[in-house]
C-alpha cells in the first residue's frame, strides 16, 4: 500500500517514468517489508523483556515489604493462646469472634506445629502455629451502660 493511498484512501496513477523513479526511490531507502517486520519484532521483544524486568523488580519489593511485616510467633509450653477457628463459616451474628480459647500450649514441634489443650481438660490436639496468637490473660469486664431512648411523643 502506497503512502498516497494511506493518506487519501485511493490509489495514485502515475506515468510510467515516475512510477519507475518511485520504485527506485523506495529501493534506495531500503524499504523492504521483511526487514521492517524483523526490526519491529526486535523492538517488541525489547519491550517485553523490559516489562518482565519491571515485574520482577516489583515482586521483589512486595516480597521484601511482606516479609518485613510478618511477626515471628514463638510459643513456649505452659503459655496461654487463642485458637482461630477457620472451619466455622456460618455464624449467628456478624460480630461474633472467630477466636476461641484460651488454650494451654503443651508442646512445640518443629516447622510450626503446636500441641494445645483446653484449660479444663487434658486432651491435647495439634494445630498449625499460624492459627494461634498469644492470650494476654485475664477476664474482660465490660461495663454496661443503658441509654434511654427519646420518645417521639409530644
Amino acid at each position: 500500500m502506497s503512502p498516497f493511498q494511506l493518506v487519501y484512501g485511493k490509489s495514485c496513477h502515475l506515468p510510467v517514468e515516475l512510477e519507475h523513479r518511485a520504485l527506485w526511490a523506495i529501493k534506495f531507502l531500503n524499504f523492504e517489508p521483511s526487514k521492517a517486520n524483523n526490526k519491529r519484532l526486535l523492538q517488541l521483544n525489547e519491550f517485553r523483556l523490559a516489562a518482565y524486568e519491571n515485574v520482577r523488580i516489583y515482586k521483589e519489593k512486595t516480597k521484601k515489604w511482606h516479609d518485613k511485616k510478618i511477626q515471628p510467633k514463638d510459643f513456649e509450653s505452659g503459655q496461654q493462646v487463642l485458637l482461630y477457628n477457620s472451619r466455622l463459616r456460618l455464624f449467628p451474628g456478624k460480630l461474633k469472634s472467630r477466636w476461641s480459647g484460651p488454650f494451654v500450649v503443651k508442646k512445640v514441634f518443629p516447622y510450626g506445629t503446636v500441641e494445645v489443650s483446653p484449660l479444663n481438660t487434658e486432651r491435647p490436639f495439634k494445630v498449625n502455629g499460624c492459627r494461634l496468637k498469644t492470650c494476654h490473660g485475664g477476664e474482660i469486664h465490660r461495663d454496661t451502660i443503658t441509654v434511654p431512648l427519646l420518645s417521639l411523643e409530644t
